[in-house]
This record gives C-alpha cells, sequence and structure tokens, in this order.
C-alpha cells in the first residue's frame, strides 16, 4: 500500500462550498506535496486557509485541518487552483530534482512498445534509446548533466513539469508522478 500524503498546498479556499452544491461546507482544494495527490479538506471550525499555505494532514494531530473530504475530481478545480497548480509544480520539480533525475536513471519500458519516459512530452524513441545509452555509462546526476550529455533534447525538467500537469488535469492511462 502507498503511503499517505503528510502534507498539502492549498489551492483555492471556498469560504462556503461549492456553489451548485447546496451544502455550506467551507473546503479547501489542495495537492498533496510528496504523490501530488489532488484532495479536497475541511478546515476546523473558525480557520480560514490562504493560498499557497502548506498544511499538515497527516494522522497526527491536525491544527488546521479537520477531515480530508476526499479526492479532488479534476473537474472540481477552480480557476485559481489550476493557477496555483503551474506555480507549485515549477517550484517542487527544482525542489525535488534529485527524485526526478533519478526517475531518468531508473525508467523501464511499460510494455513492449512503449517506455516510460516516451510519456514526457516531446521524448520519442531516439530521446529514449540515447537516455537509455548513456545512463548505462553513468548515471545522471541532475538536469543540466542529462541535458549536457543528450544532444537535441526537450528541457528535461519543463518536460516533467508538463506531465505532472497533465497526470493532474486530464484523463491518463498512464501516471507516472501522480497518484
Amino acid at each position: 500500500m502507498k503511503e499517505k500524503e503528510e502534507k498539502a498546498i492549498v489551492l483555492d479556499f471556498l469560504h462556503h462550498g461549492y456553489p451548485l452544491e447546496g451544502k455550506m461546507l467551507p473546503v479547501a482544494q489542495a495537492l498533496g506535496t510528496t504523490y501530488f495527490t489532488l484532495l479536497q479538506l475541511v478546515p476546523r471550525y473558525g480557520v480560514t486557509l490562504e493560498l499557497k499555505e502548506e498544511v499538515y494532514i497527516g494522522a497526527g494531530k491536525r491544527d488546521k485541518i479537520h477531515y480530508i473530504l476526499g479526492r479532488l475530481p479534476r473537474e472540481k478545480l477552480t480557476e485559481t487552483a489550476k493557477m496555483q497548480l503551474s506555480e507549485f509544480v515549477e517550484k517542487i520539480v527544482p525542489e525535488q530534482e534529485k527524485k526526478f533525475v533519478e526517475f531518468f536513471n531508473s525508467s523501464q519500458p511499460i510494455n513492449t512498445r512503449l517506455h516510460q519516459l516516451e510519456l514526457l512530452p516531446g521524448f520519442g524513441k531516439k530521446h529514449t534509446q540515447a537516455i537509455i545509452e548513456e545512463r548505462k555509462i553513468k548515471p545522471f546526476i541532475s538536469f543540466e548533466d542529462i541535458k549536457q550529455r543528450i544532444k537535441n533534447l526537450p528541457d528535461p525538467k519543463k518536460a516533467i513539469e508538463k506531465r505532472i500537469l497533465q497526470e493532474l488535469e486530464e484523463e491518463e492511462k498512464y501516471h507516472l508522478f501522480v497518484d
């Protein structure tokens, strides 16, 4: 079983809940910081959450969050939440560079015709083959290292950011980064 999120970033806060649902329950649209899980959080009574605020949602005592209402369906994402999503992803990818570079070093074929690397926007069979050959010689150590060693490669950082947003906002068959 996968680990649960410990922290989440508030993408939007609806003081009176969703306009068309009739329930006046305050709800925050949030994104888990580890597995990028879209969540709906109900704050404690009287608590107002700020955009971009990081809140604890783990198993222990939560100071601001009363309970997790459940996963946030992508079609319920507000426009504000979508804007916050892309800002958050642009911030988190460089912060977790080591984790994403490790993806380039250890990604595997999904089946006989498709490799995980080919799911990155702009990466085709030639790029994938070049990455596999190059990582056999020596593992990659940074996004810059990947760019230096593979000619004509789309920016690996931007490709990861685009893929995460794709997985969050669209229906995808395969998930590389989002739970």
